[in-house]
């Protein structure tokens, strides 16, 4: 089961994804806005912490996590602050009830990830693809327009055109033809 922590706050924050089951973490722990309660409503363990990215809206709420739950944090880079253990591109990862592969997908932020789970056809796309064809910023640091293309046409040729449900950094998950919004996203970047 997969829920947004972040779900209805009003500060600057990215989502933050409880994914439950028999390796229950955190994806992003946000910033901005109390996570811990939430989580402890949620659950009694934690298992870990798994970083898209390490904008400060999406782990400015890591520290708390960590202390709160003792858990480590996982991410691409563990020269980032609050990355315990890395991640490489094509790792398998447990979130959940599902095996995920990481994809290392940069143009957005160097250390960028995204998670796939071919079997149950879900993606978390941190700020890569959004709902709609958006997708990530590339006038901050370390953003590239031309490696972002190749890392959403990355995705959009690794996952099943069947995708049930895609989960972005930031505004609601799409849940209805989602591999749209992933084929949209290659477009708008190419116009934008």
């Amino acid at each position: 089961m997969i829920t947004n922590l972040a779900q209805g706050v009003t500060a600057f924050t990215s989502n933050a994804f409880l994914v439950s089951g028999e390796r229950t973490v955190l994806v992003d722990a946000g910033a901005n806005f109390d996570v811990v309660t939430p989580l402890r409503e949620r659950v009694d363990d934690l298992e870990a912490v798994v970083v898209t990215h390490t904008h400060p809206d999406h782990v400015g709420n890591l520290a708390a996590v960590k202390d709160a739950f003792d858990v480590d944090a996982w991410g691409y880079d563990t020269a980032q602050e609050g990355i315990d253990h890395a991640i490489e591109d094509e790792e398998a990862v447990a979130l959940g009830d599902h095996e995920y592969v990481a994809l290392h997908t940069p143009g957005h932020k160097d250390d960028h990830l995204c998670f796939y789970a071919p079997d149950a056809e879900i993606l978390f796309a941190g700020d890569l693809i959004f709902q709609n064809g958006g997708f990530g910023r590339t006038d901050l640091a370390e953003g590239d327009r031309a490696t972002l293309i190749e890392s959403v046409d990355r995705v959009r040729e690794r996952v099943d055109p069947e995708l049930a449900e895609l989960h972005a950094g930031h505004g609601p998950s799409v849940t209805n033809e989602a591999y749209g919004h992933v084929e949209l996203a290659a477009r708008m970047a190419r116009q934008a």
